[in-house]
C-alpha cells in the first residue's frame, strides 16, 4: 500500500472509531440530585439512580446534588449541553430566567392541594416537555412537588396584611411577584444560604416547603410558620440531555421511562401531601417522625387569606407572567391549568 493511502485508510479508522465512540451509549450516567438534605433526595432520587438504573437497566451512574455541584440556577442545567451531566433534578423555578415560559408551571395560589395541583401538572407536562426541549434541548423524566411552599418569619406575623414591608426570600420570581403585590420586597437566595440570611437579619421571612425548611434548619432561626401555600409547591424536574437520550435504544428508554414513574414520580407525590402537615407538625411542636420537634408559633390561616391569595394571583401575578412569556404561552395556560382550577388569565 501506498503512503498516501495508508494516511487515508488511519484517518479513515479513526474517523470510524470516533463515530462510533460518539454514537455508543454512556458508560456511566452522570446524575445531579435536588437537594441532598431532603427527603426527596434520600429516600427516592439517590436510591433510583444508584440502585435501581444499574440492577434494571445494567448501567453504571455516579451521583451529586444541587448542594455540591454548587451551580447556581439555570448554570447546572447548562452544562448539560456541554456534557459535563446527563441528569440533572432541579426546581424548575431555579431556570426561569433563562426559561420564562416554565413560570407558567408553579404560581402562587393556584392551588392548595395535592390533588389539585398534580391534575394540573398532568395538564401542563406536554407543554412542559417541549418548552424543556426547545430551551435546553433535555427530554422531561419527571416532574415531583416538594411539599406545599409556606413562610417562615423571624418576625411576629398575624396574617399576609403584615407582610408589608418585610423583605421575603423568594425561590422564583412569580412568588417575588406575589409578596410584591402585598408591599415586600422579593429577595433571591438560594436555598442553601437561607438559614445564615434569617439569623443575620438580611430577611425577614423567606419561604420554602414545611418538611424542607425543618430538615435544612430554618426552624432553628424563625419564629413563626404561616401554613398558606404562598409559594406554590417548587416543582422538582428530573431532566435528561437530549444527547444522552438519543443514545438510548428505544427499549432503554421505555424500560427507563417507566421506571421512574413507578419508583420515584408516583411514591415521591404519594408521600407531599404527608410530609406538607409533618413538617408543620414537627416546626411546631407536635409529634415528629424526622427528628425533635421545633416550637414556632403557628399563624392560622382563614378563609379571607385564601381569597386575597388568588386575588392577587389573577390582578398581579398572572399579568405580570403574561408580559414575560412567549406568545400563545398564556392561552395554552387557559387551557391546561386554568382549565383546571377555573381560573383565567385575562
Amino acid at each position: 500500500m501506498k503512503f498516501g493511502k495508508k494516511i487515508a485508510a488511519i484517518v479513515c479508522m479513526g474517523f470510524v472509531v470516533s463515530c462510533s465512540t460518539a454514537l455508543a451509549k454512556p458508560d456511566t450516567l452522570r446524575v445531579v440530585g435536588s437537594w441532598n438534605s431532603l427527603t426527596l433526595y434520600k429516600n427516592f432520587e439517590k436510591p433510583f439512580w444508584t440502585e435501581t438504573v444499574p440492577q434494571e437497566l445494567g448501567m453504571k451512574t455516579s451521583m451529586t446534588s444541587l448542594g455540591q455541584v454548587k451551580l447556581k440556577g439555570p448554570a447546572v442545567v447548562r452544562q448539560m449541553g456541554m456534557g459535563v451531566f446527563d441528569v440533572v433534578h432541579t426546581v424548575a423555578d431555579y431556570i426561569v430566567s433563562d426559561s420564562p415560559d416554565l413560570a407558567a408551571l408553579d404560581l402562587p395560589g393556584v392551588t392548595t392541594d395535592i390533588e389539585t395541583a398534580k391534575k394540573t401538572v398532568d395538564a401542563y407536562r406536554p407543554t412542559l416537555e417541549k418548552i424543556l426541549a426547545r430551551d435546553f434541548d433535555v427530554k422531561l423524566l419527571s416532574v415531583v412537588p416538594y411539599p406545599a411552599q409556606v413562610l417562615f418569619s423571624r418576625v411576629p406575623i398575624k396574617g399576609l396584611d403584615d407582610l408589608k414591608g418585610k423583605k421575603i426570600r423568594a425561590s422564583g420570581w412569580t412568588t417575588s411577584e406575589f409578596v410584591t403585590a402585598l408591599g415586600a420586597t422579593g429577595v433571591t437566595l438560594s436555598f442553601s444560604e437561607v438559614p445564615q440570611s434569617l439569623q443575620r437579619g438580611v430577611v425577614d421571612c423567606a419561604i420554602t416547603g414545611s418538611l424542607s425548611g425543618y430538615s435544612a434548619g430554618w426552624g432553628e432561626v424563625s419564629k413563626y410558620i404561616y401554613p398558606l401555600p404562598v409559594g406554590g409547591w417548587d416543582y422538582v424536574i428530573g431532566v435528561m440531555s437530549m444527547n444522552t437520550w438519543n443514545k438510548l435504544s428505544q427499549e432503554q428508554q421505555q424500560k427507563l421511562q417507566t421506571l421512574i414513574t413507578e419508583k420515584l414520580e408516583k411514591p415521591g407525590w404519594a408521600v407531599t401531601a404527608k410530609e406538607t402537615k409533618e413538617g408543620v407538625d414537627c416546626l411546631t411542636g407536635k409529634t415528629c417522625p424526622h427528628g425533635e420537634p421545633q416550637h414556632l408559633i403557628e399563624v392560622p390561616v382563614t378563609e379571607e387569606s385564601i381569597s386575597r391569595v388568588q386575588e392577587v394571583l389573577v390582578n398581579n401575578v398572572l399579568p405580570a407572567l403574561a408580559e414575560k412569556v412567549t406568545p400563545g404561552t398564556m392561552t395554552t395556560w387557559n387551557e391546561t391549568i386554568g382549565k383546571v382550577v377555573g381560573i383565567q388569565a385575562k
